[in-house]
């Protein structure tokens, strides 16, 4: 079934839950269609006057600032062996590849790799953990994961409801065309992440470095 279809089967007050959790669990670090679902429901929201566009932007909002912090107070209690535990678990999103360019990132942009992370798929999942991880002090992480919260849940929030309220006429083909958009948008940047990642790791252990140590 379609993953719009699917949300016009359950109530507006489902949908704001279902938004919030997904988002902060993806922030959290553990790897979830957050974008497709918060797509998928603006478009809806755009359909249905019965699903309020700020209680939904809000609760994306909500669930991407306090899955992060979640994620950011595991990591700085869990230390890399969470790294190690989550790359067991999830190898194509927590393998030495990926934590290593996850920890060039931050070496190189600190806390913006965590503001601009949050509209990247793989960084999404690693910005909170990793600054934990890392020993980011709170205080510029928590400055990061709210401005960086706010831009990407609510204001893909707002662009997708505005656009779908004045593509009314053809809003079920353009429904489908952002669902296309976002997983072809998600892909690339999976690609294009795994080939920066592999490229890490290379050097990494070029330097003499285990992949996943970059950072020490």
């Amino acid at each position: 079934m379609h993953v719009q279809e699917w949300l016009e089967t359950i109530p507006a007050v489902s949908i704001y839950l279902l938004v919030g959790v997904v988002i902060g669990l993806e922030s959290l670090g553990i790897p979830l269609p957050g974008e497709i679902v918060l797509v998928s429901s603006a478009l809806l929201a755009s359909q249905h006057g019965d699903i309020d566009p700020w209680v939904l932007g809000a609760c994306a909002t909500a669930g991407a600032i306090v899955g992060d912090s979640v994620g950011y107070a595991i990591g700085r209690r869990g230390g890399r062996p969470l790294l190690g535990m989550l790359g067991a678990r999830f190898p194509r999103h927590f393998g030495p590849a990926q934590i290593a360019m996850a920890e060039r990132s931050f070496q190189k942009w600190g806390m913006w790799a965590v503001f601009f992370g949050r509209f990247v798929a793989l960084l999404r999942i690693f910005a909170g953990p990793l600054a934990g991880v890392l020993r980011m002090p709170y205080w510029k992480f928590l400055v990061a994961n709210v401005l960086g919260g706010i831009l990407w849940a609510g204001g893909t929030t707002a662009v997708v409801y505005s656009v779908g309220v004045v593509a009314e006429a053809w809003l079920k083909r353009f429904s489908w065309l952002g669902l296309v958009l976002a997983v072809l948008v998600g892909v690339t940047s999976m690609l294009v992440l795994r080939g920066r990642a592999k490229k890490a790791a290379a050097e990494a252990e070029r330097d003499g470095l285990p992949a996943g140590a970059a950072a020490d």
